[in-house]
């Protein structure tokens, strides 16, 4: 993972969209919201839950797996280590366009925009219509996609013929079935999430497909981040629904309180039904973790805790390094040493970029990220330890060392050694989305950078960071009629794959209805 304009541009990406690192290819906006992460504690008392299997009643995971603590410090100080390497000069991009070639890219996009501008006026009504509509748009994308972006058929595939796209339309028709008032908005920020897992699905030799656990996990995003993040919600009441969360994926079979509650307890559920407690603990484990970093986010990051007693990096690691873990454990419900850290640092680094995309809105919204940190740090003239110039330069060098750790993929398990060719455009999609997504993302943040170093960046993007700011004011005005197209195709029994896909990029994030 989530496609907003940017997402339409990053359909080479956290994430994710075609996948968070694949959207983050096709647009300056994309969002992956990831949980935030805290090793969990180790508890010294033991509750033991109601929860049975095989007529055994279970303790909770984080008693029988007291290692997951000190395995994320291990991973959290092994990529903190990787960050803290030499990072001057700026690292060699991917391609260099010139300032006639990525007009020829804009004029390229102009004509696939008006083809979809075509499709929201028009509103076909029946089914024929409908289907027409989706061969017109698949056909526009794959021309914009080949033309600006340079894919080549394999990563169409990839994209559209039941792989990422596939999945958003599966999680999409079950999470209306799980819940009829489910908004489009909520079903893309999932579907973020299961790109990211279902890419590390291929990634670990698996087959590409929204199993019931990464749907679940997936649809926990928008019921739990989204109200964690209403402001209108009381602190007190948010730690109280905090709480019983936590028992509940301990294990405890305690009652919701209302629907929001008895959904998310069914979502568990989902998880529990796959990978049954006695036989997976370390997938509780780590999503006991997520959920304590998530309750140390409410607490220190959003409620007037003093910066200077706060490791906003640390803190950033932890949150995308645990929650990309826990993904990749949803695939094959345990982790070898080296997937657990390639998963680690894949998900730090899809954090950090979705921290730097969300700048503006964090600015706004007085989130804390590193990103939002120097930028304030800047205006007030304190010191701070780095300029956001410094702080993307030392981003870009870590995007370029954790690339050669998904690049061995999936050599680590032996019966799949020799395999990785076979899952080349996905990773050349992953490696696009590395370099670009911050480009565009330092060129929707103009005014924050220096005008040197933002010169240098666009040099190295398909198109000019002023011809992507013009495009995205005008999908602002789309948010509407594409959420209907997105509805419309979904009613539709076949896979619907192409106009999915475009609706969730295509919308930008911040005018969801």
């Amino acid at each position: 993972m989530s496609l907003s304009f940017g997402d339409l541009i990053e359909i080479g990406a956290g994430g994710a969209y075609v996948p968070t690192f694949v959207v983050g290819m096709y647009a300056p906006v994309l969002r992956q919201n990831t949980m935030v992460v805290h090793s969990p504690k180790v508890r010294t008392k033991t509750h033991f839950t109601d929860q049975q299997a095989n007529g055994t009643i279970l303790p909770p995971a984080a008693y029988v797996y007291p290692r997951m603590g000190i395995l994320v410090q291990e991973l959290l100080q092994d990529w903190l280590s990787v960050w803290k390497q030499n990072s001057q000069p700026l690292p060699a991009l991917d391609s260099t366009f010139t300032a006639d070639e990525q007009a020829t890219r804009e004029a390229h996009l102009d004509r696939f925009l008006q083809s979809v501008e075509k499709e929201l006026r028009d509103r076909p009504s029946t089914r024929p219509e409908r289907r027409a509509a989706q061969h017109r748009i698949t056909f526009a994308f794959t021309r914009f996609a080949k033309t600006c972006l340079d894919l080549g058929d394999s990563h169409l595939e990839l994209l559209l013929d039941h792989g990422f796209s596939g999945v958003a339309t599966q999680l999409a028709r079950e999470a209306r079935h799980l819940d009829r008032a489910i908004s489009a908005a909520d079903i893309f920020q999932a579907c973020r999430n299961a790109w990211t897992a279902c890419a590390l699905q291929a990634l670990m030799g698996q087959p590409m497909r929204l199993t019931p656990s990464i749907f679940a996990y997936s649809m926990l995003y928008p019921y739990t981040d989204n109200y964690l993040d209403d402001p209108s919600a009381s602190l007190a009441a948010k730690l109280a629904f905090s709480g019983r969360f936590r028992q509940r994926l301990e294990g405890h079979a305690i009652p919701a309180l209302n629907e929001r509650e008895a959904t998310i307890w069914r979502l568990v559920e989902i998880i529990e039904e796959e990978y049954p407690r006695n036989a997976w603990p370390a997938v509780y484990a780590r999503l006991l973790a997520i959920h304590e970093a998530q309750e140390n986010s409410v607490r220190m990051l959003r409620f007037g805790s003093s910066p200077k007693n706060i490791d906003i990096l640390r803190l950033s690691f932890e949150k995308g390094g645990t929650s990309v873990e826990a993904d990749a454990c949803l695939v094959t419900g345990s982790l070898a040493p080296e997937e657990a850290r390639v998963a680690f640092g894949w998900g730090v680094l899809l954090q950090l970029e979705d921290d730097l995309q969300d700048l503006q809105q964090d600015l706004r919204e007085d989130n804390r990220t590193i990103f939002t940190q120097a930028v304030v740090d800047s205006r007030s003239c304190a010191w701070s330890s780095a300029s956001l110039d410094e702080l993307l330069t030392r981003m870009l060098h870590f995007g370029s060392r954790v690339m050669p750790q998904i690049e061995r993929m999936p050599t680590n398990r032996p019966s799949l050694r020799g395999t990785a060719l076979n899952h080349r455009p996905l990773k050349e999609m992953i490696r696009m989305s590395c370099s670009l997504l911050p480009v565009w993302s330092a060129g929707d943040s103009a005014r924050h950078f220096t005008s040197e170093y933002l010169a240098h960046l666009e040099s190295h993007s398909p198109f000019r960071f002023a011809a992507l700011a013009k495009r995205r004011k005008k999908l602002a005005h789309w948010a509407t009629p594409l959420t209907r197209m997105f509805e419309s195709f979904l009613e539709e029994e076949e896979d619907a794959a192409a106009p999915l896909l475009l609706a969730n990029f295509l919308i930008p994030r911040a005018v969801l209805p």
